[in-house]
């Protein structure tokens, strides 16, 4: 997500330039007698997402993924319900078409119990991507003590022994933190500007420093999931829960890695974040073998090159890469060449879903938890919902 922006003059100029975008888009297509991959992408996931609303809007849950040839949906406490909203805002952000604005609205005023939720890590994911893009968007003040309140359960489970805050709470571990953590920090960046209370970018750097010094292999890949005994603070074992093996890598668990890091900078602008997320960016550049730049679900995984592809790792991969293209000069055009190059490769025929099929999600081809048999090849909201942040930081930064 990017940097909160509240006051009217920006969302004002927010909407000029969403509009000019559009009609430079438009008038590109008329020129040369068809649709530009910009306009399809954006035309597409309107599309599908408007048909998706349609299709639930009986319903008070949430669109996951597909399962049974059924779209899968789960309550507001699933880790991902934050994503379909988010999903909206941004939509709402590339039309301005009010509908999306009003669906956008509806839907994640459904999460408003979540500001009570103590039981995960993924707090940042489901708040911050709906409550914090409403904020970001509209200003609506009702949205901050839903925010605020999330961040103060969220950095509850802070441990002084470990210095990092607990992921899951099932399982055999002790106190096991997984490299998705990295994205509910933004959350409490957040926190402290809007109270003026460092508690929350003090747990957020410590949780950060910590994920650095035992998450991260030599060649700045990570592990999927490290965990700590509570007293003594050491790492009891490093695994790849969600991987091919605990020596791979995990290709969405490196993109969690790179998008986390570069929020590090954003916030702090300490350069050791900047070198990290640089490096974490080698790493995944290095290695990700395929033609398109749409990584294997796992970088060694054991069939490559028939390896299911994982377009959600992409989508955040590819975000990352453009916020990341604004903060290093000598590699700006680096990033972004590859982020563009994912980006356009998720919006051709292979990824994007014609209009009407998918049942209403816009992209084809993520993998959620391969090991355990869960959500293979199949769409996912939060591969929806990088894809357009992504576009729409494209977007953005290609009209600067």
């Amino acid at each position: 997500m990017q940097q909160p922006i509240i006051n009217k003059m920006n969302q004002k100029l927010s909407i000029l330039l969403t509009l000019a975008i559009s009609l430079s888009l438009l008038a590109c297509g008329k020129d040369n007698k068809e649709t530009s991959w910009e306009e399809n992408a954006i035309e597409t996931a309107s599309y599908q997402t408007k048909m998706m609303a349609e299709s639930i809007a009986d319903s008070a849950k949430m669109p996951r993924s597909i399962k049974n040839g059924e779209i899968r949906l789960e309550h507001i406490y699933d880790w991902t319900s934050g994503f379909f909203p988010g999903s909206l805002w941004y939509l709402y952000e590339l039309t301005n078409n009010e509908y999306f604005k009003n669906e956008a609205q509806k839907y994640t005023n459904l999460l408003n119990d979540l500001r009570y939720y103590k039981d995960t890590h993924d707090l940042g994911f489901m708040i911050f991507c709906s409550y914090g893009n409403d904020y970001r968007i509209t200003g609506d003040a009702e949205a901050i003590p839903v925010m605020v309140e999330t961040a103060d359960n969220l950095i509850g489970r802070f441990n002084e022994n470990t210095q990092a805050i607990r992921s899951w709470d099932f399982g055999s571990w002790q106190y096991p933190v997984i490299i998705d953590n990295m994205m509910n920090l933004e959350l409490l960046f957040w926190a402290s500007e809007q109270t003026n209370d460092p508690k929350y970018k003090d747990v957020a750097i410590r949780h950060a420093n910590t994920t650095m010094e035992h998450h991260y292999r030599d060649d700045f890949s990570s592990f999927h999931l490290v965990d700590y005994d509570t007293i003594s603070g050491d790492v009891i074992l490093k695994a790849t829960h969600q991987g091919y093996s605990d020596d791979s890598a995990w290709a969405r668990g490196q993109a969690w890695g790179l998008y986390g890091y570069v929020v590090m900078y954003r916030f702090t602008k300490d350069q050791k974040y900047l070198d990290f997320a640089n490096n974490i960016a080698s790493f995944i550049m290095d290695n990700v073998k395929t033609d398109d730049l749409i990584p294997y679900w796992d970088y060694n995984a054991p069939n490559i090159p028939d390896a299911l592809r994982d377009a959600s790792a992409a989508s955040i991969t590819a975000s990352a890469l453009l916020e990341l293209s604004t903060y290093d000069a000598a590699k700006k055009d680096t990033y972004f060449n590859y982020a563009e190059t994912i980006l356009k490769n998720l919006s051709s025929d292979k990824y994007l879903a014609a209009k009407g099929d998918n049942l209403g999600f816009i992209l084809k081809h993520s993998v959620g938890h391969l090991p355990a048999n869960s959500e293979i090849d199949t769409p996912l909201n939060y591969a929806d919902y990088y894809y357009l942040e992504t576009l729409k930081r494209y977007l953005n930064y290609n009209q600067k």
